[in-house]
């Protein structure tokens, strides 16, 4: 099985080499992997200590930073390294400042595998919620470096679980200890023999609250707010915008919507403009103007819907109406705002506890949509309600980083 594993991850390579060629985004994955061993060699020497956390993408390297963090604080003398598989992890994160190396993941073979791990040195090695990588798992337990896999997450249709699934089993075999989400996900590992888990919940919430402690003020959003009830729309899709267009386009004018869409191509932000009728106004013309005139704000760059979300009154977090589903709800939920959300939220835990606990809103059409929006403008009561059940549900579930580290240290 490894024979046959092996080989059709070299083919992969090779195709993804040849689809390159037509893809921007694969370019990056492929380019970028280009470098990694040369910065192994500048960035790490023979005589450092070093640290090894993977990350697949952008989501996983923000739930694993407060392990990472307090990592670097209790191993002060110890190098960080930080990997992402893909490009919207890496692109967005390469020059953050927790890591003292951030490199692609070279992909799965023999030959790479060994290179990395002996330019990179790593005495522990850390796996953030998925990505179950044999040959880099394999070799790991070959050189007795400790292995965890953090804030895991499984389900019953993974392969693990399934009659043909052997070969996936026997490389979970290699990690030392697993730190789950839930209980369900410690179960589904018992079922496959496993005893060395423990629940010890989601990283995110300790993320989310680290939040509150930093300064997210912004003098332009304050200056475009202007004490108005205030709407953020996150992370927004197609989908999600053309019920929230109709509904921005209809609203009251006391009433001002700040969107910071998923993707930020110029053309792309241009059709969303073109869409709305009431006076808008976009980040990257902001200094240009008087932001309190304005009653639309499209944020056309990356990095601040964080500390936008702090000014809001209602949160809307899109992607709910596409596949995986909706985005990071945890974000506006720990400012203690009432969040709406669409209809594909069942693979996220923490978007199904909200729902059911009422302090986010699914809706599935421009009715609901419309409904659920009046009733959170209008009603002040309402809002603080859902907006409290939210900041108290983020710090009910915080301390996952304290469990990790308990257990992992000595």
């Amino acid at each position: 099985m490894f024979f046959l594993y092996n080989l059709v991850v070299q083919i992969a390579g090779f195709l993804l080499q040849i689809a390159a060629l037509f893809s921007s985004k694969l370019k990056l994955f492929v380019d970028g992997r280009k470098s990694v061993f040369d910065t192994l060699s500048s960035k790490i020497s023979a005589s450092d200590k070093t640290i090894w956390f993977h990350a697949a993408s952008l989501g996983e390297y923000e739930q694993g930073l407060p392990v990472m963090e307090q990592i670097k604080e209790k191993f002060p003398n110890h190098k960080i390294l930080v990997t992402f598989f893909s490009p919207s992890g890496y692109e967005v994160r390469k020059n953050n400042n927790i890591a003292h190396a951030t490199v692609y993941l070279p992909l799965d073979t023999q030959k790479n595998v060994k290179e990395f791990l002996k330019l990179a040195r790593p005495e522990m090695a850390f796996f953030i919620k998925y990505e179950f990588w044999p040959n880099y798992l394999n070799e790991l337990k070959n050189q007795n470096i400790k292995t965890y896999l953090i804030s895991g997450i499984f389900r019953e249709k993974q392969s693990f679980f399934k009659w043909y699934g052997g070969f996936y089993r026997k490389a979970l075999k290699n990690i030392n200890y697993f730190f789950v989400q839930n209980e369900s996900s410690k179960k589904l590992l018992q079922s496959i023999g496993f005893q060395n888990i423990k629940v010890s919940g989601d990283t995110r919430f300790d993320r989310v609250v680290s939040i509150l402690d930093r300064d997210n003020s912004l003098d332009f959003i304050e200056e475009f707010k202007n004490d108005s009830t205030t709407i953020v729309i996150g992370s927004s899709w197609p989908k999600d915008e053309s019920l929230l267009t109709n509904y921005i386009n209809q609203s009251d004018s006391s009433v001002k919507f700040i969107i910071a869409p998923h993707n930020i191509k110029a053309e792309q932000i241009a059709n969303l403009k073109s869409q709305i009728a009431k006076k808008t106004v976009l980040f990257s013309e902001k200094d240009s103007q008087n932001l309190a005139e304005y009653q639309v704000f499209i944020i056309d760059t990356i990095g601040i819907l964080t500390k936008i979300y702090s000014y809001a009154d209602i949160a809307y977090v899109g992607g709910g109406f596409g596949n995986p589903g909706v985005h990071n709800i945890l974000e506006p939920a720990t400012f203690g705002i009432p969040i709406v959300i669409g209809p594909n939220y069942s693979h996220f835990a923490e978007a199904t506890a909200l729902v059911n606990i009422e302090g986010c809103i699914s809706i599935t059409n421009q009715s609901e949509l419309n409904q659920a929006f009046d009733l959170l403008v209008q009603n002040e009561d309402e809002r603080y309600e859902k907006g409290h059940v939210c900041s108290t549900f983020v710090q009910m579930n915080k301390g996952a980083t304290n469990t990790i580290l308990k257990h992992i240290l000595p």
